[in-house]
């Protein structure tokens, strides 16, 4: 998919050079797509990408990809393929405006039933499927006793078959390697408060981000 990435920017009129107000297309969308193609450099997925990391920085941690506010059965026309259906999505000419201003979902508000509105259940769309959130506490200290006391808590936010995200309680050993968060080999005073991104775009490429607070 990648190297069709320039050619489908410059073909719709995204290149780096066109800068388009964000409020030209659901973010939403955007995020879609340009996650799917591993965040390439436009400012339309820059764009995306600081919506993306915007939502799981405390306080309150959003869903990053709220995709059931990207009309996506309003671009679908019959016969598309999967990724032909993303750009089609994402960055439509021919929308009106008031169509694509949709409201963003705050994540208490969220209902349980939110999700896209075509089938992604098609491999194309693992990429959504793949991104992970983690909300990490961990607090570690010696008393003064001697004895080592250690705390912490870890939840994870995930996306099911169609897109619907659910957030629920998970371990510290399921945190992922690549985050910043480890338990000191000694007890020492040792605190971690972050919340961790994670995701594969359409070809695999493994990517993340971490936000400290």
């Amino acid at each position: 998919m990648k190297p069709l990435l320039p050619a489908l920017f410059l073909g719709l009129g995204l290149s780096t050079a066109t800068i388009t107000p964000a409020a030209a297309y659901p973010v939403d969308c955007a995020i879609l797509l340009c996650l799917s193609g591993g965040w390439p450099a436009s400012a339309e997925c820059a764009h995306a990408r600081a919506v993306f990391i915007r939502r799981i920085t405390p306080w309150p941690i959003e869903p990053p990809l709220q995709i059931w506010n990207c009309p996506m059965r309003a671009s679908f026309r019959g016969q598309q393929r999967p990724i032909e259906r993303l750009y089609d999505i994402a960055f439509r000419a021919d929308v009106p405006l008031a169509d694509l201003s949709l409201p963003e979902v705050s994540a208490g508000l969220i209902p349980v039933d939110a999700q896209a509105d075509v089938d992604i259940s098609d491999a194309a769309f693992d990429f959504v499927r793949s991104i992970r959130v983690f909300e990490i506490t961990y607090q570690q200290r010696r008393n003064s006793d001697g004895d080592c006391n250690s705390w912490g808590t870890v939840y994870m936010g995930s996306y099911g078959e169609q897109g619907d995200y659910s957030r629920r309680r998970s371990s510290i050993s399921a945190v992922p390697e690549a985050s910043d968060f480890g338990i000191p080999a000694s007890c020492g005073n040792y605190w971690h408060r972050s919340v961790f991104v994670e995701w594969r775009d359409y070809e695999g490429t493994y990517g993340h981000e971490e936000v400290h607070y």
